[in-house]
Parts: structure tokens; sequence; C-alpha cells
């Protein structure tokens, strides 16, 4: 276990800074849990005031003693209601606010109404995409972090082949590898930022399980019921079919991920040529991004490599495919860039990215997903395991 070290947490309130100045924003206020970690080190119930200049204050209801402790910044004070909040922010000097920037992408409508009462006649704007920029070039600090994690997935995988079997349900699986990973560290949840979606530790999806889902991705899984209907079902798992294993290990805040096809017997023929197709279009990725090229570029070649071949309806999902082939990854799964056709962002040497090229039919989905660190030289692979079919 980690506490984010001040030095780290200074570098990026500095980097948002830089970028509140560029905007005329007086200051942000921080609430999300994501965010608050990451600017903060603790996501203890707080409201985090990072001004344009000078040092960040961070305010918390519950719990106080602990956020302290797990909190490297140097102005912590308690709040006691929301009420306190603008007092609390002129007690350390903060006051006649023309412009604040909150999370709004993820901040609730009734909640903004307050603030917005709070601090009138102070601008309110979103500062959402200056905190995601900041998020999505990763400092040594967290490439630490993110090398120790990489270290678990070989494990899981050797795991899955050493247990598969036909007749096993996915939900046995699934409980099979969720077992795996609490015991390595895993806090038993995954954070997406997307408002309304959830997001299970795992997807095992095998064979005709490739059900549409509310949950973007390419193939959803039927799920345990309507009420969280995606991923792992009561499906048992059948000889020469297709089992798509995805799967993120977190830890100290950090997620990877990444995906690979296991078979018991042999997989039918549409399935393997369309799992050459997926690992083509990684081979030229891995070769075409470099720093400067741009995330909608790589989702340009993707979707001509699969256009190209016999399977290109069947690409990112059928009948309603994806938008991205790819996606930055970090305290949230769904981190900036996106690697989709209208992202124009250039790649940064320190983003980190999970690129999933798959394709579903009716009778399975293939496809496989690494995470990927940038590098002045292209992309540096962290999840390594062999990338063929797992036959068993």
């Amino acid at each position: 276990m980690r506490y984010t070290p001040k030095t780290e947490l200074d570098q990026r309130i500095i980097k948002l800074q830089e970028h509140l100045k560029q905007q005329d924003i007086d200051g942000a206020i921080i609430i999300q849990n994501a965010d608050l970690f990451y600017f903060s080190g603790t996501i203890q119930q707080s409201h985090l005031f990072i001004p344009a200049e000078g040092k960040p204050l961070l305010m918390v209801k519950n719990t106080f003693e602990r956020a302290k402790e797990e909190s490297a910044l140097d102005n912590i004070a308690y709040l006691n209601s929301l009420k306190e909040l603008l007092p609390t922010l002129q007690t350390y000097g903060f006051a006649d606010f023309k412009t604040l920037g909150f999370e709004m992408d993820v901040l609730p409508a009734n909640l903004y109404l307050r603030y917005q009462e709070f601090f009138k006649p102070a601008i309110m704007v979103d500062v959402s995409p200056l905190i995601r920029t900041v998020r999505m070039v990763k400092s040594d600090y967290e490439l630490e972090i993110y090398r120790d994690i990489a270290k678990v997935h070989p494990a899981l995988f050797d795991t899955v082949r050493a247990n598969l079997r036909e007749g096993m349900s996915e939900l046995e699986l699934a409980a099979m590898i969720e077992a795996f990973f609490r015991e390595k560290g895993h806090p038993g949840f995954v954070r997406i930022r997307e408002f309304n979606n959830d997001l299970v530790i795992n997807h095992i999806i095998s064979g005709r399980n490739t059900y549409n889902s509310y949950f973007w991705s390419v193939a959803g899984g039927k799920g345990v019921g309507p009420a969280f209907a995606q991923a792992a079902s009561e499906k048992l798992i059948g000889r020469d079919e297709s089992v798509l294993v995805d799967v993120g290990f977190i830890y100290d805040g950090y997620t990877l991920d990444q995906t690979r096809i296991f078979c018991i017997g042999k997989l039918p023929d549409h399935l393997v040529q369309a799992y050459k197709v997926a690992i083509e279009i990684i081979e030229q990725i891995k070769q075409l991004a470099k720093p400067g090229v741009s995330c909608g570029k790589l989702h340009d070649w993707a979707i001509q490599i699969a256009g190209a071949s016999p399977f290109a309806k069947r690409f990112t999902g059928y009948p309603t495919p994806l938008s991205f082939v790819g996606h930055g990854i970090g305290i949230e799964l769904d981190e900036w860039p996106v690697i989709g056709h209208k992202f124009k962002t250039p790649l940064e040497p320190g983003m980190v990215l999970a690129l999933e090229p798959k394709f579903t039919f009716p009778d399975g989905a293939v496809g496989i997903e690494d995470t990927y660190l940038v590098t002045q030289d292209g992309l540096e692979v962290l999840t390594v395991y062999n990338e063929e079919i797992q036959y068993i």
C-alpha cells in the first residue's frame, strides 16, 4: 500500500494550476473520488480547493483524522457542512471569486445549484477537461505502480489455463478469477467515469453469450439478470467455443486491462481468422503509434485493416459498433485519450493506453487487449502474456 508522496501531489497540482491560469479561472473545487485521490491522496468525503495560485485546501467532512493520515497536503481543515464552504475558504484567504471550476461531467445537478447559490455572483465553469488532460500523462511514480501491477496478470492467465474445464459455468470462472485477484490486493470494484454505468471486476463471455449490453463493450454478456445485465452468466462453458477473459487488476488505485481468448478443443475457422485480423491490427498500431501521431489516425488505421477483411461488420461490436478501439487508463478505466476517430489528441510519452481490437459473432467473440505505455520510441507493452489463442 502506497501513500501518494507530497512531491507527486505538488507536481499534479502545479500542472492543473497552469491550465487554470491559462483559462482565467480563479480556482477549482474537486469532489469526485478519483480526482480527489489524484490531487490529494485520499477519498475521504471532502472538497478540495485548488487555487490558480497558492496552496490547495482540503476541506474534510468525513473522516477528518483519516484524511490527515492519507493526504500529504499542507492545508487540511474540517468542514462541518456545505454552508461553511465559503467561510472556510475565506478563513484561508480565498475570496471574491469571479470564475470557479467544477467537475461538471460528474457533478449532480442538485449540487451544482447549491454551489451556484453559495458562490454567486461567481461564474461556474467545467474544469473536467482540464483535470482529465492533466491525468492523461502519467508520472514516473505512476509508471512504477503500473510495472508492479503488470507482474500479476501472467499468473492469473496461467491459473485460468490450469482450471478452465468443460461444463463449468461462466460465473464459476469469474469467481475463481475474482478470488485470485482479491488475494493479490484487488479492491473489489472498478472505477469508471461515465455517468450511470457499472462495471464488474471481469468480463467472462463464452460462445453465444455475446449479448449486446448497456455497458460500452464489444460483447456485453448476459450477466445474472436484467438488474446487472453484463458479463458472466449461468451459461455452461462448452467445447470448441471461444472463452473471452477480459480482466483488469487494480492496485494502489491504478488499473491495467488485458484480454485473452481461451478454448477447450478447437475454435471454428471464422473465429480463428478474425482473431488473426485483430493481431494484425495490434501489430500495425504498435508500428505506427509514435509521439505526435493523433489518436484518431490510430483508430482509422484499425478500421482500414478490419474493413479490408471479411469481418468488417463484426469489428468493435455488432450490430452497433463502438466508436473506439482503445482508451486511456489509470485511476479510472475510461481515461483520456480515446483511440477514436474524433479524438485528435496526439500521443505523448507517459500516456497509458488499453488497445482492444475485437470481433463479435453470433457464436462467439474474439480479440485481444493489452495495456501499453507510450514512450519516446513508440509503445511498450506492460501486460505481457502469450498472444496466441489459449487452447486447452
